[in-house]
């Protein structure tokens, strides 16, 4: 990367943290970005992480070595026909949309598969935004890599070191395998955690018993449900055909269960929850999947006065802060009596060595 010149066509939690990463490790690079919000761009002039701010799609493009598609998947591609034009001999282009068929039919129209070469960074946070980005957010996380059927070994080696280089675990897919996997494992819980909370909605009664009760393990498995509407529009309608598929599965596997239980037979039913649990506690806790974790642990505590306010105190005197903090009234997986959550690890983590100093007794979820 040393020399390079490096474009962003949007500068978002994902650009802006690739940025950031690249910044990091290579002061050198000089970084030109392009996005609608002008506010941002000069956020990022000032961080020293953008060198040139553009003003739209043009001749500036001809410097660059890699330029990065990071706009809503359905905007990526509209960008490939407008930077087609400005595209230097040996230029990359990659993107970082969560499906990946998409974009790849848009490069084959365009006769770009020489030089695009696919990208997914498998992270994100609840908050959005280059203002909440930083150069660690992809970290041990996965970075998916689909060349295309005319990508050459060097263009992709070249997206694979520099997943490296910001600290990610880059895998090297087909774009179609790209979709059926996240379709399974990303884009289905999503639905799923949907479906369930409207579910309870459906079927609570008026006192709202249901959602009075709903804590501990329900809330931990429908967390996802509060993720944008719109971006989740455009994955499943970008993604619909593995998405169907997969979804067509789970209900077939939710009838042969329903099957079971009604034949009352209990050896299904507790063949299910062993195999799950045996196949669940094989999934590597060191890097980080397509869902975004929830960064909180519990604190088993006296309901006294005042206590939640010291617990407070001591967090925010060092500095700590907290996404949010509540009482825990279902505890029937032993959590304990507060659950205090994060907006990173790294927050987390210190909180937890800081309460564990004063003899807190602290339930890891």
């Amino acid at each position: 990367m040393n020399d390079a010149v490096v474009a962003f066509i949007g500068l978002g939690l994902i650009g802006g943290s690739i940025a950031r990463g690249i910044k990091r490790e290579t002061p050198e690079t000089k970084i030109m970005a392009y996005m609608r919000t002008r506010s941002r761009l000069i956020e990022a002039k000032e961080d020293g992480i953008v060198d040139v701010i553009l003003d739209g799609i043009g001749k500036e493009l001809l410097e660059c070595d890699l330029i990065f598609l990071c706009t809503p998947v359905e905007y990526n591609a509209e960008y490939l026909s407008k930077i087609q034009p400005f595209l230097k001999p040996g230029a990359i282009v990659t993107d970082v949309g969560s499906t990946k068929t998409d974009i790849h039919e848009a490069v084959i129209r365009l006769d770009m598969e020489s030089c695009f070469v696919g990208g997914h960074p498998m992270a994100g946070s609840e908050k959005t935004g280059y203002e909440n980005s930083t150069d660690h957010l992809l970290e041990n996380a996965y970075y998916i890599i689909t060349p295309t059927a005319k990508t050459t070994q060097d263009h992709t080696k070249r997206l694979v070191r520099i997943a490296e280089m910001i600290g990610s675990i880059p895998i090297v897919l087909d774009y179609h395998e790209h979709d059926f996997v996240t379709a399974a494992v990303s884009h289905l819980p999503h639905i799923v955690a949907s479906s369930l909370v409207n579910l309870v909605k459906d079927s609570d009664s008026q006192q709202g018993l249901m959602k009075r009760l709903a804590a501990g393990g329900f809330k931990d498995i429908t967390r996802i449900a509060s993720s944008s509407p719109e971006m989740w529009e455009q994955i499943c309608m970008t993604n619909q055909q593995n998405l169907s598929i997969i979804l067509e599965r789970y209900i077939t596997s939710l009838n042969q269960i329903l099957d079971q239980l009604n034949q009352k037979n209990g050896s299904y039913i507790n063949q299910l929850f062993e195999t799950s649990r045996n196949y669940r506690n094989t999934f590597s806790e060191r890097t980080t999947g397509p869902i975004a974790p929830e960064y909180s642990f519990t604190v088993d505590m006296a309901d006294e006065v005042g206590a939640i306010s010291t617990l407070s105190v001591i967090l925010a005197s060092k500095g700590i802060s907290i996404r949010n903090i509540g009482i825990n009234h279902n505890r029937e997986h032993g959590e304990g009596a507060l659950r205090i959550a994060f907006y990173d690890k790294e927050t987390m983590d210190h909180a937890w060595k800081q309460l564990e100093s004063y003899h807190y007794e602290l339930i890891s979820n």
